[in-house]
């Protein structure tokens, strides 16, 4: 017996199957090999096709089951994680109606920064726990208010993980995690916000109905699994957003655990057994996935859009013929505090840690004659794990001190520079995992199944590859201390 894990990121589909069993891992792939587009028609506009991402999932379990490794027909459930956020809208027909409207995108920052005001500071943080701020809601109302043909011949509003469960099984769902994502759930009242609601003129009915995160969202249409070669007797038993999914794929389940991921952007994710709510929304809390009013299980995100895309853009720029690991190598030439270059990582939409504000990318204290390439890039992953401690010093203020941090064995954590960067500039300890997003996906379609009878069994078998150490935190703190003025400074001048 096998389980199927999906996340559908921002620059791929990666899926993995998990031996039921032994929770191993049996086979992982993604596509495309090369970051997928992201739509940008305006200034600070971010889309994607969902189309695109159905495309990108069929290919990459084309691979997977090409490898041999297992019989698809014994995948008996399948775990969809998927980036946070998103809008996708469908009509009657199941069609969709426009691109998807995706996390980095700021276009609806003014219309959720009014409602925050409008509807009432104090309400908003006491009920939604955040400002409506950029999140799915007020890209929602961006639709009503400039795209009223749009509007009206929408049925059901939808996030990415939702949009491929529907693909895939016909229906569709949603569950209290989402829509908290969404700040469309009240927590107070533990119903959907009817103070939202009808402060955007929403009606209820756009809303899918709410099912558990660890629940069956559907079984697949025989058509689908004609096509993907999948036993039509195979069902969705889990969905969630990729941060509280990697932070299940990690354990990270109770109050005082945290997870950090360094994707496309970066996050730091904390468990608590309290309804937080930052003063200024910098941090957000949204349901966790094993969130119930009478055993609350929030989740504290920090989430830094400009992180692994300014890397990302760092190699295309100075080495785009490398691999990340050469361009990891070439920044571990230079040394602790890249000989005075400091790099400012926000060029990737409206940063909600630093108020909703556009601060955009910059490198300074460039010196012509002693800066090269590998400065440049260790410079830029230094910036991204200053950019990391400023928003964990923000979590300190609202009762998060983590004593150890889990993450994922991917991404910006391959690299020994960015790790040692990272642990250095937090002054907290690592545990490294060989689990990722799409593998805990494939746990959580376990636990939905009802095949592990609860997390620990779930996760008994989950080991650290290895623990980082902070090391050189002195000189961390120096470099980041003049970070943080250039920073603040161009804050101010804004």
């Amino acid at each position: 017996m096998y389980f199927l894990g999906i996340d559908i990121g921002t620059s791929s589909v990666k899926v993995s199957i998990v031996e039921a069993s032994s929770q191993r891992k049996v086979c992982s792939t993604q596509y495309p090999a090369e970051e997928a587009l992201i739509i940008s028609p305006q200034p600070n506009w971010a889309e994607q096709d969902p189309q695109d991402w159905w495309t990108y999932f069929k290919r990459a379990l084309s691979q997977a089951n090409a490898s041999g490794l297992y019989d698809p027909k014994q995948i008996t459930a399948i775990g969809i994680a998927y980036q946070m956020h998103g809008l996708v809208v469908v009509d009657k027909e199941q069609q969709v109606l426009r691109n998807a409207i995706i996390w980095c995108d700021s276009r609806a920052v003014a219309l959720g920064n009014k409602a925050f005001e409008e509807i009432g500071k104090e309400f908003n943080l006491k009920h939604h726990l955040n400002s409506p701020g950029n999140f799915t809601a007020s890209k929602l109302a961006w639709v009503k208010a400039n795209e009223p043909e749009i509007y009206q011949k929408i049925d059901k509003v939808m996030l990415p993980g939702d949009f491929i469960a529907m693909k895939l099984s016909g229906t569709i769902s949603t569950s209290i995690s989402a829509l908290s994502e969404g700040v469309f759930w009240d927590f107070q009242r533990n119903e959907l916000s009817s103070a939202l609601m009808d402060y955007y003129g929403f009606d209820a009915d756009l809303i899918p109905v709410i099912l558990p995160v660890f629940a069956e969202h559907g079984q697949i249409k025989p058509t689908v699994a004609d096509e993907l070669g999948l036993s039509a007797k195979a069902t969705i038993n889990y969905k969630a957003g990729d941060q509280p999914n990697n932070a299940l794929s990690l354990n990270v389940l109770q109050p005082g655990e945290v997870a950090a991921t360094a994707g496309t952007s970066g996050v730091i994710y904390g468990v608590s057994d309290k309804l937080i709510a930052d003063r200024e929304s910098r941090v957000n809390t949204f349901a966790h996935v094993n969130y119930g009013p009478d055993e609350i299980r929030t989740g504290v995100l920090l989430c830094i859009n400009g992180t692994g895309i300014m890397n990302s853009w760092g190699r295309k720029l100075l080495g785009k013929e490398l691999s990340y690991d050469q361009i990891n190598n070439m920044a571990a030439t230079s040394p602790i505090g890249s000989k005075g270059l400091q790099v400012i990582p926000f060029g990737n939409g409206a940063e909600r840690m630093l108020n909703n504000q556009l601060v955009g990318a910059s490198i300074t204290s460039i010196d012509l004659n002693r800066h090269d390439p590998a400065d440049i890039l260790r410079a830029i992953q230094e910036g991204i794990a200053f950019a990391f401690r400023y928003g964990l010093d923000i979590m300190r203020e609202n009762g998060l001190y983590p004593q150890m941090i889990r993450a994922g064995n991917a991404n910006l954590f391959l690299s020994p520079v960015f790790r040692d960067s990272f642990v250095g500039a937090t002054n907290v300890p690592v545990e490294v995992y060989d689990h990722d997003g799409s593998v805990g996906a494939a746990i959580g379609a376990g636990i939905g199944s009802g095949y592990y009878a609860n997390f620990v069994e779930a996760f008994d078998r989950l080991k650290p590859v290895y623990t980082v150490e902070p090391k050189g935190v002195d000189q961390y703190e120096e470099n980041y201390q003049q970070w943080k003025e250039i920073l603040e400074t161009k804050i101010n001048t804004k």
